[in-house]
């Protein structure tokens, strides 16, 4: 939920003058844990009103309030965000409780791993409904805010399996190298409104998801250290820290680009 509530920054923050996203009103779906969660704690490290997001209100609730604890201001807003009007009650909530919205990040999605052949029409449809029209409802409702308010930076979290696929990943590879060109048709449509679109791309990256990815994908945590040149895991501050960067005026003249972030997994091609 949304308290009106300003808390007092506490010691976690930098002095104000070094403060990137300082009064910038920022969105980051899929916030409840994992990378979004990181997210939404990097960003309200650098000074930005942050409105986390899950298809739970207790979900949401819970990491608004852990946020806070630590002086962040932070509010909870749930959404579907593969419904197109929760996400335009989303902004809507947004914009009511802070007049604008500065940064977007679509990182809300899910994932479906099985056999092609035995893929489920219900399963296709559920991971494209979250993941590729979710992320283009959340582009176009940030999009239409920001354009009020000349301009804004939106980042979509999409993958390295959008560049790159295995087997048994249909609907999540064909979302994900969706999301790539969704990003680039967006940015160069969008660049006279001083909109910037960008997207980071993680490999794999040791969270709650990826022990559920593990058992259904029949892989471990040796095999992908194995396989990934900078042999581990990345962190999800790791790929918080790319998305502050691509969130502040440090990026500015940074659009339609995919940020990998994934220990040169897609540059290796051996075995």
């Amino acid at each position: 939920m949304c308290e009106n509530k300003v808390p007092s920054l506490n010691s976690n923050l930098k002095g104000e003058i070094d403060l990137r996203l300082k009064d910038k009103v920022c969105i980051v779906t899929g916030s409840s844990m994992g990378i979004g969660e990181a997210i939404s704690e990097r960003f309200a490290e650098e000074g930005a009103k942050v409105v986390v997001n899950s298809r739970s209100q207790e979900r949401a609730d819970q990491t608004a309030r852990s946020l806070r604890e630590k002086g962040y201001e932070v509010c909870a807003i749930a959404a579907d965000m593969a419904n197109k009007q929760s996400v335009e009650n989303l902004v809507a909530t947004t914009i009511q409780k802070y007049g604008q919205i500065d940064v977007f990040v679509n990182n809300a999605g899910i994932n479906r791993i099985g056999p092609s052949m035995a893929l489920s029409e219900e399963d296709w449809k559920a991971v494209l409904d979250t993941n590729l029209s979710g992320v283009f409802f959340g582009c176009q409702e940030a999009g239409k805010a920001m354009e009020k308010v000349g301009g804004g930076s939106i980042i979509n979290i999409t993958s390295v399996y959008g560049q790159v696929c295995v087997p048994m990943r249909a609907a999540y590879s064909s979302t994900k190298h969706g999301m790539i060109g969704l990003t680039k048709v967006l940015a160069v449509e969008w660049a006279e409104k001083n909109i910037r679109v960008n997207a980071v791309a993680p490999a794999y990256i040791k969270t709650p998801l990826d022990e559920t990815d593990q058992e259904a994908g029949g892989y471990d945590d040796q095999d992908v250290v194995r396989r990934t040149p900078l042999r581990r895991f990345g962190t999800t501050k790791e790929v918080a820290d790319v998305v502050l960067f691509l969130a502040t005026d440090e990026s500015s003249y940074v659009t339609g680009t995919t940020y990998n972030v994934d220990g040169g997994w897609v540059a290796y091609g051996g075995w």
